[in-house]
């Protein structure tokens, strides 16, 4: 429900109306968001369509949350309340909120309506610097090495000092000498410790990369460009894993193309139908399916994970609680698919936000090395958010969060550390 009168205004006029206010040139805009000019100016003019995550890298070039620029926003700023109202009960005692009343209340106090969306933003930012800064200071190979570094120059100069101290007669050659090394060590420990101190700073960060593998999740967030242009990717590792990765795509959309694969989903509402219908392995369907995301799967995201659990991709999808590569929730049917390999595995999962997402999972195995080389497990999960239709298939209820360490259910039977997001 939205405010009586309020006009219904497109996507692109909400785009050219904020790239004004901004006084941007529409092709700085266009370049930075990954389009043309003239793409960018028949959006502006609701002459193109505009998918979801074209929107997303508009709204960070327009420096503005992407649901203030998406049509419907009154519903997306309706959901953004009640996502924040949703985490009250985690932090005050008392009555829960009324969620139902979140419209009457958008409209009757927009001002306090935004202030608590806000609020809630800054806390879920919080949120995410403080895992970040915690996996850094925990993992960070960097980190650790520099304060060896430094742990080592200030022994060494300790050293030096006390021999210098010390009462006793020292040759003239041996006093050089150490004098020489205590100038070394300080400076070395100067230099470290200016080098830490710089690098502490850009931990304020929200979101850092500091693995090859987020570099490239990053890089195909922002649509793939390519990956020899200077400036894309900033490691070899990640630049090799990023042609590895469209070596991939390239050799899975010949074995099933685009156009098939559209036609396939608009008469198919779920993989394995569509699978059935094109006679391709399920597991490729899937990928396929979160690649190009056709009609019906606009919004899917998907999973990928080795015999071992740990993940090796990871295609995001809107509200899902992705961690960082290395850990996961051990409850995310994804694993369960490892243990049963050629069977589909369908769930309904929710977050500890309450978000609700219809999942399929599935594992293969394989011998690449030949009947006397180890077999390889794999896993994928395709998600997608779950229909609001009552009419939707019945499916196994599973509650899942990101991973331990920042999950907020306190009864998780299957936790294996604690988390810093609950209090002590």
């Amino acid at each position: 429900m939205t405010q009586r009168g309020a006009p219904h205004v497109l996507t692109g006029t909400r785009i050219r109306e904020r790239r004004l206010a901004l006084s941007r040139r529409q092709a700085d805009v266009a370049r930075a968001a990954g389009i043309s000019p003239a793409y960018l100016n028949l959006i502006e003019h609701n002459r193109r369509p505009v998918g979801a995550d074209l929107v997303q890298r508009l709204a960070e070039v327009l420096q503005v949350p992407s649901e203030d620029l998406a049509e419907g926003r009154e519903e997306a700023r309706i959901a953004a309340l009640r996502d924040a109202a949703s985490r009250a009960p985690e932090i005050v005692s008392g009555s829960p909120p009324e969620l139902d009343q979140a419209p009457e209340f958008l409209a009757r106090f927009p001002g306090w309506a935004e202030a608590l969306m806000a609020t809630a933003r800054r806390s879920e930012a919080l949120e995410r610097q403080l895992v970040n800064l915690s996996d850094r200071m925990r993992q960070d190979p960097y980190l650790l090495t520099t304060l060896h570094e430094i742990l080592s120059a200030v022994t060494s100069v300790r050293s030096t000092a006390s021999i210098l101290a010390d009462e006793g007669e020292i040759p003239d050659d041996w006093r050089h000498r150490f004098h020489a090394n205590l100038d070394q060590d300080s400076l070395r420990l100067s230099t470290t410790a200016q080098a830490l101190v710089a690098y502490l700073d850009s931990f304020e960060a929200e979101s850092p990369i500091f693995t090859p593998q987020e570099e490239v999740e990053a890089w195909m967030a922002a649509g793939a460009p390519p990956v020899d242009e200077a400036g894309d990717l900033a490691s070899d590792a990640a630049r090799q894993l990023a042609r590895t990765h469209l070596a991939r795509l390239e050799e899975e959309r010949e074995r099933l193309p685009d156009a098939d694969l559209s036609a396939a989903s608009v008469d198919q509402a779920d993989a394995v139908s569509i699978a059935a219908r094109l006679g391709a392995p399920l597991d490729l369907v899937m990928r396929r399916l979160a690649a190009l995301r056709p009609e019906g799967f606009a919004r899917a995201g998907l999973l990928v994970c080795d015999g071992s659990g740990a993940l090796t991709l990871r295609r995001p999808a809107p509200g899902f609680p992705l961690p960082r590569p290395g850990d996961a929730c051990p409850l995310w049917p994804l694993y369960q698919a490892l243990a049963a390999p050629q069977t589909a595995m369908a769930h309904l999962v929710v977050t500890p936000e309450g978000r609700r997402f219809t999942t399929l999972s599935y594992a293969t195995r394989s011998q690449p090395s030949g009947i006397s080389g180890p077999v390889l497990g794999r896993a994928q999960m395709l998600f997608q958010p779950a229909p609001a239709s009552a009419s939707a298939p019945a499916l196994p209820e599973v509650p899942i969060g990101p991973s331990c360490r920042i999950c907020p259910r306190a009864d998780c039977a299957a936790r294996r550390e604690p988390s810093i997001l609950l209090a002590r």
